[in-house]
């Protein structure tokens, strides 16, 4: 049996997994990526790029990086639960709040990138069996021509929802039954200009239809009638006529599929995103239902912050206790997205008697506060992490907006800066000049800039993570250089140079 020894092994080649392998490919990480199809799946799948995701992969320079304009916000309408009325907005320094992007196509790009990058890709390639050993992963994989043995010092499951990686390594996980079922298709209707669009609230359930007079058009319904199918029976499109229909209350033709599917709003959440040498991501760590559209971005936000953190363990530059903070700040990011499609289900349930909280839920997304607090949470934008320091926690694990600012007098920004891929120490004119020889010691992972900044802050100092949350400032009265030396060595590892 052939065998190789790799960094790292991802195993999963959807965009989660080709994400993370990109921002450790890129960091100089050995990488081999197992997936277990051969060819990028056709089928329309999530294809909505929140605003933190935006952000993060502007800073990752996956998208272009949007000139800064810190007097204005860029906003989108939203739904919640199917009710109108939520805006998702954004600084304007950070590009706009929503992008649409089918994942084939973001798969694609991710794709092209690895390969460029040096990734070792092996689709029709399926692990089969993982085992621990002191020091490394050792993963067997079925591929066309046999099978084959992967040893690598880490190896991360980003293989969906029935995760091998999760399963193979013990990986415990809580869930939760589902309340309603969905099929997606994509038909010819045979009247689209009486099929009301958007989300459409029935007797059984809700329609999201995206008419087509020209061709196909997606139809999503999610019917709340009991008993609930088996996730795994086939679908046809008899079941999809029949289930809108129900719901709509009309006789709905439809003809031609070109894909049918089934989802429901299960949930599941792994107890841990990391066992030893094993870590778990996208799907596999956590699963819930589409609404929002969160599921992708979770997982690309998975990828962007273990892709840093295992680049440093991988290198040896940082000890393994680093991962230990990916399971502490996306364990308890996927629990508050599971809770939000929970509770939109919940108010999304047919009942007559459910209709006085969805008014009242719809009037309160016109007050400016709520619709803060919801957009914050749907967007992604709401993110803080657990401060090292409480006495800093207004700044602290916060996502550092897109600063303009000057080096040397030329112009560039946080996201400009963060493309690179380390960590930023940003002092500004009156920081203290010590803060700068304290940092010497990090320099092949912290780039330390001197900087004119393009508005006021209430630091003149601040330690930015490479995935664009501060690790560190001094807003707090945390001056000392001996602060600043605790916080590098604590997410770069310790001092080498």
């Amino acid at each position: 049996m052939n065998e190789t020894h790799t960094d790292v092994l991802v195993v999963g080649g959807g965009p989660v997994g080709l994400l993370l392998a990109d921002e450790l490919r890129s960091r100089g990480i050995r990488v081999v990526v197992t997936e277990a199809e051969e060819e990028i799946r056709q089928d329309p799948r999530a294809g909505t790029l929140h605003a933190r995701t935006v952000q993060s992969l502007t800073r990752r320079g996956y998208l272009r990086t949007p000139a800064t304009n810190p007097g204005s916000a860029a906003s989108a309408p939203f739904h919640f639960a199917g009710l109108p009325g939520l805006a998702i907005h954004a600084p304007a320094s950070e590009g706009p709040p929503l992008v649409n992007v089918p994942q084939i196509e973001l798969e694609r790009a991710l794709d092209e990138l690895a390969r460029e990058l040096g990734v070792d890709l092996r689709r029709g390639s399926r692990v089969t069996e993982l085992r621990q050993e002191d020091g490394a992963v050792e993963v067997t994989v079925r591929a066309a021509d046999g099978e084959h043995r992967i040893r690598a010092g880490y190896a991360v499951g980003a293989d969906g929802a029935r995760s091998t990686v999760r399963r193979q390594a013990g990986i415990d996980a809580a869930t939760h039954p589902p309340n309603f079922a969905a099929v997606l298709g994509l038909v010819r209707l045979d009247r689209p200009g009486e099929i009301p669009g958007g989300w459409t609230h029935g007797p059984h359930g809700w329609t999201l239809v995206n008419p087509n007079p020209a061709g196909h058009s997606r139809v999503i319904v999610h019917d709340f009638r009991r008993p609930l199918p088996d996730h795994r029976a086939p679908v046809d499109l008899d079941e999809l006529r029949e289930r809108t229909s129900r719901v709509l209350g009309f006789e709905v033709g439809m003809s031609d599929p070109a894909f049918l599917t089934r989802f429901s709003d299960f949930c599941r959440l792994a107890d841990e995103f990391r066992s030893g040498r094993v870590l778990l991501a996208g799907d596999a760590a956590h699963l819930h239902s589409p609404l929002g559209g969160q599921g992708l971005n979770l997982g690309l936000q998975d990828a962007l912050n273990l892709g840093w953190k295992l680049a440093l363990v991988a290198s040896g530059s940082a000890p393994a206790d680093l991962l230990d903070t990916y399971h502490a700040e996306r364990h308890a990011t996927a629990r508050r997205v599971i809770d939000n499609t929970r509770a939109q289900a919940a108010l999304m349930h047919p009942g007559e008697e459910f209709d006085p909280l969805r008014e009242l839920f719809g009037e309160l997304l016109n007050l400016r506060q709520a619709n803060d607090h919801v957009q914050g949470m749907i967007s992604g934008q709401d993110v803080v992490h657990e401060p090292l320091d409480s006495a800093d926690a207004w700044h602290e694990g916060h996502f550092l907006t897109n600063l303009g600012m000057r080096i040397g007098g030329v112009h560039t920004s946080v996201a400009e800066l963060l493309a690179r891929g380390a960590g930023l120490l940003l002092l500004t004119p009156v920081a203290r000049s010590e803060l700068a020889d304290a940092a010497r010691q990090w320099k092949d992972r912290v780039e330390t800039h001197e900087v004119e900044l393009g508005e006021e802050r209430p630091w003149s100092a601040a330690l930015v993570r490479p995935d664009g949350y501060l690790a560190w400032t001094n807003a707090a009265g945390g001056t000392s250089a001996k602060s600043l030396r605790e916080h590098l060595a604590h997410f770069f590892g310790p001092g080498g140079i």
